[in-house]
């Protein structure tokens, strides 16, 4: 079967090429920097890659109360990032969605994200997290030991002091979240 590409679909896969490069070398760059706080260097990256997850992640239809409702990415817990996962988003819209950055509080609230990322403070929660979670098209991304194994999505892992990621696909596609094979190809480790 032949596929016949139309100029507007090639240019999108060129595009979301270069987005995806464009952000391994700046994730790249900003864990190979030495600065006084090799924390700050770690959320910074973590940062960038939640906001651009979002570059490749499809999420059920009835997931938006709009066609322009927006981007939620929500931390629950305690903010690792400081001011970097606000400043990296600001102003920014995917898919013609704004990007918010909210700190949720409770289960209720963090049913209504897009984006979740589990903060390590939380750690001993993951279980009544994740049942709290239940029917909610929120992709989970946390950095805890065993985030993947007891059902989150996305778990950030240092390795050589750089910053990566595995995903547990089976945990999204629960969700009714569908994530890019391109993200998929880049992660540590697939499972599910």
């Amino acid at each position: 079967m032949i596929t016949i590409l139309n100029p507007a679909k090639v240019e999108f896969m060129l595009v979301e090429k270069r987005v995806l490069r464009m952000l391994f070398i700046v994730a790249l760059s900003l864990t190979s920097a030495r600065a006084q706080s090799p924390t700050a260097d770690e959320y910074q990256v973590k940062a960038a890659f939640l906001y651009n997850f979002a570059k490749f992640v499809e999420w059920p239809p009835d997931s938006f109360a709009t066609a322009s409702a927006p981007i939620r990415i929500c931390i629950l817990g305690r903010n690792p990032f400081g001011r970097n996962l606000s400043e990296i988003t600001e102003g920014k819209t995917i898919n013609g969605r704004k990007v918010l950055v909210d700190q949720v509080a409770d289960l209720q609230q963090a049913r209504t994200c897009t984006i979740l990322f589990v903060s390590s403070s939380e750690k001993g929660q993951l279980k009544r997290v994740f049942e709290g979670l239940q029917g909610a098209a929120a992709l989970t991304v946390g950095d805890s030991k065993t985030f993947i194994e007891q059902g989150g999505m996305v778990n950030f892992v240092l390795e050589n002091d750089r910053v990566q990621f595995e995903v547990n696909r089976r945990a999204a596609e629960m969700a009714g979240i569908k994530i890019s094979s391109k993200l998929l190809n880049v992660a540590k480790r697939v499972t599910g």
